[in-house]
């Protein structure tokens, strides 16, 4: 199993949306880096969800539930989706901020490629984020 942060904006698609509809085909991702990175999923893979925009935080975390595929309203095999499930908000968002305070995330890509909108994320990454959203933040 991998672990993937999916970057979003709360005002056009946020965790909110994803609850409610318990689950959703992730699209609207151009980037080549990114799309890399759905091509990289699998079926039981877990992800973050983190809201852009004003709030700069991961609120929760999703499953990836399909293998990617190509994107039904594009004409172009190169352009993937996957599809998500809401799995719970975390118990505390984790901000950026927090994040970028410890420098054991000194190579996460959310910290080195603050644009990517699919990303991985390694185990210690991971867990340390889940222990990070244990805690009030204090910011």
């Amino acid at each position: 199993m991998a672990y993937w942060l999916f970057k979003g904006d709360p005002e056009s698609y946020g965790y909110n949306d994803l609850e409610k509809e318990k689950k959703t085909v992730w699209d609207g991702v151009a980037n080549f880096t990114a799309l890399n990175n759905i091509r990289k999923m699998n079926k039981g893979d877990e992800a973050f969800i983190y809201h852009s925009g004003k709030e700069k935080s991961i609120v929760g975390r999703a499953r990836v539930v399909s293998a990617p595929y190509p994107d039904p309203k594009k004409k172009d095999a190169r352009i993937v989706v996957v599809e998500l499930e809401a799995q719970g908000r975390l118990k505390n968002p984790v901000p950026l901020s927090a994040i970028k305070a410890q420098g054991k995330f000194n190579d996460f890509p959310l910290v080195r490629i603050p644009r990517l909108s699919v990303m991985p994320v390694t185990d210690k990454q991971w867990s340390a984020l889940i222990a990070m959203s244990q805690q009030p933040s204090e910011s």
